[in-house]
């Protein structure tokens, strides 16, 4: 028995010696089983994972077998003779038949069903404001008359219309010729000077209807008369220009046409009452949305044929052009009911054939109604299809190996566990399909591989998946591109999140995703043209609200998935590292100093890995669960203390002492066990103390030994059990977990002798072959060590010193520093 012991102790200081060694060899030497002695054993993790990565991998066989038997069901009874196929030979019905074409029944029902018309209704309020728009322009246009003056005039007796309305318009300069020309002794009040024009003006303002008239009155009434009508058309003119002015005060409701001014009271009057009944008639008519501008005034002046003088018929236009607007609306029940009116009234097509008729001769191409002949008669020949069930195979082979490319290149660590996961989330896909379920659960399949695995992975995933569905099952383009969007889209942002109330959210956008990409094939497609906007939209929103509710699915299932597979997502670990967490509350309230210990330790190896690059959420969760196992005895460890007796002094054996302190490692992992914490958490547990030596109670029990001869002191009784460090993370742990005392003891130290401590503490875990299997180099741990006292510097930062008061009977508090 002791020399077997014996034996043990000195293999495992041939394996102290020979790490450091390991480490300056080169790696082509380190990888080959045969170049070291002992290599083959498997002790690290490295080679385990070689190991293991080479040998044959039964999932990879399993993986095309099912997907292949699962989604290539259509090679299972394949007709020889389908749509599109030759007809080898002439085929002829055996009896009469009258066969129902249900594919071409539905198709002309889809067709009738979004083709129909869709049902319009008027909207009160719509027309409500019609009505008050144009009640408040013909106000406005009363005001303008008004401003105007009455027209005519003057009697048109004495000057026609056409005349009186010449004068109002015309400039100043011609009405002064005018009058110039009707008599040119007339004395007019103000100065002509530069305003008569010149020869030939004067000589075609004499020829106007306007000279001849005044000319006549002129010599017909008295002086005194024709005084008074010169008057009157001048106050006209300056309550025209008035007039005028005010249609150009950018006034929208006083854009009317300029002949609003010249009509006359009796028209004016029958436009207004005209106006109302002719917007009364369109709007009981209705108004579509998109009607164009010439439509509508075409329609205008055939209701305003009656109703309005054809001289006010441009008023009464752009009025009506201004206040109309479209009234109608479609009414999504009654489109609906009259959409599925219309797939009813499509009847069932049916092929009549008679006995021995021709189905289809040799050589042509097998149609729609022939293929439903050939399948009633059962002469499509279905069977087996070898040929096309081993090109499908072949096909899934070619993703299963981009699959497996892409894993080598992105997530190299990936287990036996988690392909199966991957597998069988990949094969509910074509399962639910095959069940008849219209909408794929690519969002859910996106958000479980890429929240577990990374994007790339569930970005290949779910592409391979939706480009092998295309041609595998039948399943509409719509809702496959749709779908495929929303995975896509969920695989690239959920590996992103870090709450499950993120990963809602982002459900909430996969959702409006899915529809607007199911609404634009469907654009594409053509589906849409012509057909009812509503059905459609109803559609897409169906689509939308299918990848929402996948997402939450996806959501609800991640929990449990995590627990069953034994997955570390960033998610899982922030909740984890929650310190409210039950574990992590209890070790607060019984071991905490300890927990104080915990927290510092978890900066410091959080800043570490960071600085490394490494996974700073694991860092985080599995520090804070390390030293869990100190809550079997919390007064054997000293932090736990608090300045009282040492537990220790009372036992005064370093044996038991040593075993306590062990003990803490093995009781951690049963309380990991017992929580259900993962195995990535749990690997911190061991890890982080690997196969140190407790020195302190081995060189007691040394003084012990020296003392009494009869004492053995064997050094793996006072050493952990290990594993030393399997990884980045455990390893920059278990170098923070050694650091931590030393820096909490510095109190005026300078930043060059910390930095000087904690590289002595670093080498010395490394001189140990703590970090031989853990990855870390020795150029990373001088970063560390930096990291180390940066964060140091930061826990123990300078404060200015406050001023000490005394209290003073005569003068009250008195400042001392």
């Amino acid at each position: 028995m002791k020399t077997l012991q014996s034996l043990t102790h000195q293999l495992d200081q041939w394996r102290r010696t020979y790490q450091p060694l390991r480490s300056l060899l080169p790696s082509r030497l380190v990888d080959s089983p045969a170049a070291i002695p002992g290599q083959g054993l498997g002790l690290g993790l490295g080679a385990t994972l070689q190991n293991r990565g080479n040998r044959p991998r039964i999932v990879w066989l399993l993986a095309v077998v099912s997907l292949t038997g699962t989604m290539g069901q259509r090679y299972y009874n394949a007709p020889k003779l389908a749509v599109g196929k030759i007809a080898p030979q002439t085929i002829r019905a055996t009896f009469d038949a009258n066969v129902v074409d249900t594919f071409t029944t539905e198709e002309k029902r889809k067709a009738a069903r979004t083709g129909a018309v869709p049902v319009l209704t008027i909207q009160q309020d719509v027309t409500e404001q019609v009505y008050d728009d144009l009640e408040r322009s013909l106000r406005t246009a009363d005001d303008l008359r008004q401003l105007a003056g009455s027209f005519p005039m003057v009697p048109t007796a004495i000057l026609s219309a056409a005349t009186q309305i010449d004068l109002r318009k015309c400039a100043e300069w011609e009405w002064r010729s005018i009058l110039a020309a009707v008599d040119t002794d007339m004395k007019v009040n103000q100065p002509q000077s530069g305003l008569l024009p010149d020869a030939n003006g004067q000589s075609n303002i004499s020829a106007t209807p306007a000279v001849a008239e005044l000319q006549a009155y002129h010599q017909a009434a008295s002086p005194q008369d024709f005084l008074a009508l010169i008057s009157t058309i001048n106050q006209a003119r300056a309550q025209y220009a008035k007039a005028v002015a005010a249609f150009s005060d950018g006034n929208p409701e006083r854009r009317y046409d300029a002949s609003l001014l010249d009509l006359s009271n009796e028209a004016w009057q029958q436009t207004k009452t005209g106006i109302p009944q002719v917007a009364e008639r369109m709007l009981t008519q209705g108004i579509p949305p998109g009607l164009p501008d010439s439509i509508l005034q075409q329609a205008l002046r055939v209701q305003m044929n009656l109703l309005v003088p054809p001289e006010a018929e441009p008023v009464a236009t752009q009025m009506l052009l201004w206040g109309l607007r479209p009234n109608l609306i479609e009414d999504p029940e009654q489109t609906k009911q009259l959409a599925e009116q219309a797939a009813k009234a499509v009847a069932l097509q049916t092929i009549a054939v008679r006995q021995d008729e021709v189905i289809v001769r040799a050589g042509e191409t097998i149609s729609q109604e022939d293929f439903v002949l050939l399948e009633y008669f059962q002469l499509s020949r279905r069977s087996l299809s070898w040929s096309g069930l081993i090109g499908f195979g072949i096909l899934v082979t070619g993703g299963v190996c981009t699959f497996w490319r892409v894993e080598r290149r992105f997530n190299p660590q990936i287990r036996q566990r988690d392909h199966l996961l991957i597998l069988l989330l990949t094969l509910s896909t074509p399962v639910l399909v095959s069940l008849g379920i219209r909408y794929t659960n690519l969002p859910a399949v996106g958000l479980l591989v890429g929240s577990f695995y990374g994007s790339a992975l569930g970005v290949t995933v779910v592409g391979l998946l939706g480009g092998v569905l295309s041609v595998s099952l039948p399943i509409t383009w719509d809702c496959l591109v749709a779908g495929a969007a929303g995975g896509i889209m969920m695989s690239l942002l959920a590996g992103k999140m870090r709450s499950r109330e993120e990963l809602a959210f982002l459900g909430v956008g996969v959702g409006l995703t899915q529809g607007t990409v199911y609404l634009i094939v469907n654009l594409i497609l053509g589906a849409a043209t012509g057909s009812i906007w509503y059905t459609v939209l109803q559609e897409a929103a169906l689509c939308g609200f299918s990848g929402l509710a996948w997402s939450i699915v996806g959501l609800g299932l991640s929990p449990y998935l995590e627990h069953v597979f034994d997955l570390v997502t960033p998610i899982r670990l922030a909740e984890l590292a929650n310190p409210n967490r039950p574990l992590l509350k209890r070790l607060a309230a019984q071991a905490p100093g300890t927990f104080q210990h915990t927290l510092f330790v978890s900066t410091l190896a959080e800043a570490a890995a960071r600085e490394l690059g490494c996974n700073v959420e694991l860092v985080r969760a599995g520090t804070l669960y390390h030293d869990i196992g100190k809550m079997h005895d919390p007064l054997g460890f000293i932090e736990n203390q608090m300045g009282g007796p040492n537990k220790h002094d009372e036992i005064n054996d370093p044996w038991k002492s040593a075993e306590i302190i062990k003990k803490h490692v093995t009781e951690g992992m049963v309380m990991a066990r017992r929580c259900r914490l993962p195995k990535a958490i749990q690997g911190f547990i061991p890890e982080h103390q690997g196969t140190m030596l407790i020195a302190y109670f081995y060189h007691q029990a040394q003084q012990i030994a020296e003392k009494d001869p009869t004492k053995i002191v064997r050094e793996e009784d006072f050493r952990y059990d290990g594993p030393i460090p399997q990884s980045r993370e455990t390893g920059i742990m278990m170098l923070a977990d050694s650091c931590e005392a030393a820096l909490r003891s510095l109190k005026d130290a300078t930043p060059e002798q910390a930095l000087s401590m904690i590289n002595k503490i670093l080498r010395a875990r490394w001189q140990d072959s703590q970090l031989a299997e853990s990855g870390l180099t020795r150029e990373e741990l001088s970063r560390i060590a930096e990291v180390f006292v940066q964060v140091w510097q930061q826990y123990n930062h300078q404060r200015i010193a406050y001023p000490k008061f005394t209290v003073s009977s005569d003068k009250g508090c008195k400042a001392s520093v």
